[in-house]
């Protein structure tokens, strides 16, 4: 199932601009994506509020496409980690604009 999801991803990649300065920034912590992806993360069971050291997660923007005027398809890699450091990775698919991070919903995968 990991090696299905990484191909598409891998697929998915070469298909789509790579990120440049010109394209809205939300890697901070605080952003949509990085925000998603830890309610996936509590939703499904998989980590908690108590496990997980905040001040160590880390997003990194891997790709952006401008798909309309003002619209981008953007793809980041979150890490969390959890205070026993153990890490788990996350990569967040979803549309934002210059204005706002949440012009879609989230696409999750998962790697722990």
């Amino acid at each position: 199932m990991k090696i299905h999801i990484l191909r598409i991803l891998f697929l998915s990649l070469i298909l789509i601009i790579p990120a440049s300065g010109q394209s809205p920034d939300y890697t901070g912590i605080d952003y949509w994506p990085t925000a998603m992806a830890f309610v996936h993360l509590k939703n499904a069971g998989i980590t908690t509020n108590d496990k997980i050291d905040f001040t160590k997660t880390k997003t990194v923007r891997l790709a952006s496409e401008k798909i309309a005027k003002d619209l981008y398809r953007q793809i980041h890699r979150v890490v969390f980690t959890e205070k026993s450091g153990k890490t788990i990775d996350v990569i967040t698919i979803n549309n934002v604009s210059r204005e706002e991070g949440s012009m879609s919903t989230v696409q999750f995968a998962i790697f722990q």
